[in-house]
C-alpha cells in the first residue's frame, strides 16, 4: 500500500505545528511549507524523516511550483494539501494600504489558489479519496467580532474556492472541505490589544479560547476514510457561540 503523501502550508507557525503533528501520528508522510526555513529544519529534527520541510515564499507562484516538484521528487505523489497558511493585518476601513490589501490577499487566498493549481493534477493520479482543507475563519460569517474587511474577504474568497473545486472534482475523488474557527491560541494572538482579545475570548462559551491541537483534530477526521463522504462544507468551529 502506498504512502499517503500530505502538504501543509504555514507549516511552522502554531497551528501547522498542531496539523503536521496530528498527521504524521495518523501515519501520513508531511511535506511542510514555510517561509521560514530555520524552523521547518528544526521540525524535521524533531520529527524524522516522514516529515519533509519545504521552505517557500507562498506568495510567489513559481516558488510555490517548485515546492510541489520537489514534493513529487521526494514523495513521489500527493494525496493531501492543507491550506493553513494565513495572518491578519490589523489596518481597519477605510484606512487600510493598498499594499496591506494586496498583502492580504496573497497571503491568505492567492497562496491557497496557487496551492490547488499545484496539488490537482498531481492528486488526479493517485488512489482512493484525495483532500484538499482550507482552514478558514468565523470572520468571513461572523460581523459581530473583531475581523477587519480585507481578512474577511480573503477567508470568504477561500471558501467560494472550496465549493467551486468541490463540485469540479466530486467525480474525480477530491473532497475539498473548508475548516473556519473562531478564537484559537496562536501567535496570531499577537497582532490584537489585550482589550480586544480579552473582548473576544470573553465571547466564547467555553470561557477560553480554541487549540491548535483541537483544530488539528478536525483536519485528521477529514483527511482520515470518515471524511470522504464530505465534500464542498465550511465546517464552523466556535463553542456555538454564534447559534441564533
Amino acid at each position: 500500500m502506498q504512502d499517503r503523501i500530505a502538504a501543509v502550508t504555514g507549516a511552522a507557525g502554531g497551528m501547522g505545528r498542531a496539523i503536521v503533528a496530528r498527521l504524521l501520528a495518523d501515519g501520513l508522510r508531511v511535506a511542510g511549507l514555510d517561509l521560514d526555513g530555520a524552523k521547518l529544519d528544526a521540525m524535521a529534527k524533531e520529527q524524522g524523516d516522514r516529515f519533509l520541510p519545504c521552505p517557500v515564499d507562498l506568495t510567489k507562484p513559481d516558488q510555490v511550483t517548485q515546492a510541489f516538484e520537489r514534493i513529487d521528487s521526494a514523495c513521489g505523489g500527493l494525496d493531501v494539501l492543507v491550506n493553513n497558511a494565513g495572518t491578519c493585518f490589523m489596518s481597519d476601513f477605510p484606512d487600510i494600504p493598498a499594499e496591506e490589501f494586496d498583502s492580504q490577499m496573497q497571503v491568505n487566498f492567492y497562496s491557497a489558489f496557487h496551492c490547488c493549481q499545484a496539488a490537482v493534477p498531481r492528486m488526479l493520479h493517485r488512489e482512493g479519496v484525495k483532500k484538499i482543507v482550507n482552514i478558514s475563519s468565523n470572520g468571513a460569517y461572523n460581523f459581530d467580532v473583531f475581523d477587519p474587511p480585507h481578512y474577511r474577504a480573503s477567508k470568504a474568497a477561500m471558501d467560494n474556492l472550496t465549493k467551486d473545486l468541490a463540485r469540479r472534482y466530486a467525480r474525480h475523488k477530491i473532497a475539498v472541505n473548508s475548516i473556519a474557527p473562531a478564537m484559537t491560541e496562536t501567535p496570531l494572538f499577537g497582532v490584537l490589544t489585550q482589550e480586544v482579545l480579552d473582548r473576544a475570548i470573553a465571547q466564547m462559551p467555553h470561557g477560553r479560547a480554541m487549540q491548535p491541537e483541537e483544530i488539528a483534530a478536525w483536519v485528521s477526521f477529514l483527511v482520515s476514510p470518515a471524511g470522504d463522504i464530505s465534500s464542498g462544507n465550511v465546517l464552523i468551529l466556535n463553542q456555538g457561540r454564534d447559534v441564533r
